[in-house]
């Protein structure tokens, strides 16, 4: 059975153009002697469709692994090992930087799609575990948000939770958005990267690296990090970045989360930024307020409508961009306004900054100012432009650069939540009895009179929808101008205090 299995792996890699055919003795020779197994036998497996069957031939190899001692059956330890198997598949880096360059000349988009199946075919992107999450659409006010259930990053077991906790605590890579994460073996507390391959880059005149996220979130989600191992800034430099990207790849939207606690993302300690080929609903949100700021009366600008406050500026010059960025920044930064509740800084600890998305629409650049503030209070003691205590049931965590676009990457524990709570309405039970899904109560209590007729056929798709109104719900907690008259007001007065700046 290893040595079918072995047999199909190989032939896996060579049909997805992973490995060429005059490697196919070499690469069976690197998988036998991971499995150190001294002797071959060719069988004559079935293998018409191993492009449709990675899982399962893994699965199978794992199995020999943990049968052979070799691995501890756990998914943090059976996730080390397969990828050390498909890393006997790739080229090395510099032949995936060959190939993507000889792509890119013909266009960048052919440059991605290749490196995109690329990192698919190797299992750094699992396919099969994406495909099992949860994702759907949601009408809005403000258009079409998209929801998912994140259930394709596995939750770590106890045996490997135990085992980082008693190891020694490891420095290298410094953390899992470094170069030095390429080809890296891993640990029980650090995934293992022999599968990866890293496309390097230049912006800004300075050395950076272009990948895919393993999870995906949505078409093509790629990640830009720096070279080096540096807390994440915005500031001029990222504006210039951002638009360096988009020149390199225009068919794809860039963006950063904010640099500050609270409003930023789940790394703020390496320079990074998120973009991909697809468009969120805040992209396609209108203009609901046209502006001219003084000294950029060149500069097409205008308050999106969207939950979060974004200030929408275009022109074909990205420079002109990038100035007038690097002014909105510098102005917010400093700006209090007491009646908004906007303050910039208390105690010595600054507030305001700035979550930006560029993209390129035609021969026009665009970029989008997102205004972020994270001020905590007694009341909100995880900030107040952050989701509120109500709606925690569903969504606790950061709203960051991906949320900020109308994504809702929610936790994997509300797939087995709301089936369950399906369950209880359709049978009329009593949902405070269940601890899992008592904390869901008072949200089904407040929309359940809305609706007349609840079956077993349609409650998921109900609950799919009430999940989307709270996730809008949370987006308008983040915006510091609330979508009413007095916050619109209170958004144009900071958009006059742009014109008192210096030119």
């Amino acid at each position: 059975m290893l040595y079918e299995n072995i047999k199909k792996l190989v032939e896996y890699g060579i049909q997805t153009g992973l490995t060429p055919e005059s490697e196919r003795i070499y690469t069976t020779n690197l998988l036998l002697e991971i499995f150190h197994e001294d002797n071959y036998e060719d069988t004559d497996p079935d293998t018409s469709s191993v492009t449709e069957e990675l899982e399962a031939i893994l699965k199978d190899l794992l199995d020999e692994a943990v049968r052979r001692g070799l691995i501890t059956d756990s998914i943090v330890y059976r996730d080390l090992f397969d990828t050390k198997l498909m890393n006997c598949l790739l080229p090395r880096p510099a032949q995936v930087h060959e190939e993507f360059n000889r792509q890119y000349e013909k266009s960048p988009e052919d440059a991605t799609r290749y490196y995109y199946k690329f990192s698919q075919d190797s299992d750094y992107i699992r396919r099969y575990r994406v495909k099992k999450d949860m994702k759907w659409k949601v009408a809005s006010p403000y258009g079409e948000i998209d929801i998912t259930v994140n259930l394709s990053k596995p939750e770590k077991d106890p045996k490997a939770i135990a085992a980082a906790k008693n190891a020694k605590a490891g420095s290298y890579p410094k953390c899992q958005l470094c170069m030095e994460n390429e080809g890296y073996a891993g640990r029980a507390d650090h995934p293992a990267r022999e599968n990866h391959r890293i496309i390097p880059i230049t912006i800004n005149d300075s050395a950076w690296g272009f990948q895919y996220s393993p999870y995906v979130y949505y078409n093509e989600h790629c990640i830009v990090f720096n070279g080096q191992h540096t807390p994440m800034k915005i500031d001029r430099a990222a504006f210039t970045k951002l638009f360096d990207f988009v020149k390199l790849f225009p068919h794809y939207f860039l963006g950063s989360n904010a640099d500050l606690p609270i409003v930023g993302g789940s790394i703020l300690s390496h320079d990074h930024f998120q973009g991909g080929h697809y468009t969120f609903a805040m992209a396609k949100a209108p203009i609901e307020k046209t502006v001219t700021i003084p000294g950029y009366e060149d500069v097409e600008a205008g308050i999106v409508k969207w939950p979060l406050s974004v200030l929408r500026i275009r022109h074909k010059d990205e420079k002109r961009l990038i100035d007038l960025a690097e002014h909105v920044l510098n102005q917010w930064r400093t700006y209090t306004d007491e009646e908004a509740f906007i303050f910039a800084e208390t105690d010595g600890e600054p507030h305001n900054t700035i979550t930006p998305i560029a993209r390129k629409t035609g021969d026009t650049y665009e970029l989008d100012l997102t205004l972020r503030n994270n001020i905590t209070t007694e009341e909100h003691p995880l900030g107040v432009y952050h989701p509120h205590a109500q709606y925690h049931h569903i969504k606790k965590e950061n709203i960051g650069l991906i949320e900020v676009m109308g994504l809702a990457v929610l936790p994997s524990r509300l797939k087995k939540e709301l089936e369950l709570l399906g369950e209880y309405i359709v049978e009329k039970k009593d949902i405070r009895s269940n601890a899992d899904i008592e904390k869901h109560a008072d949200w089904v209590e407040q929309f359940l009179p809305e609706y007349d007729n609840i079956t077993k056929e349609n409650i998921m798709e109900i609950l799919k929808k009430e999940v989307g109104d709270v996730f809008v719900h949370v987006l308008e907690d983040a915006g510091v101008y609330k979508c009413t008259p007095e916050g619109r007001e209170a958004f144009m007065r900071f958009i006059q205090k742009l014109g008192t700046g210096h030119f």
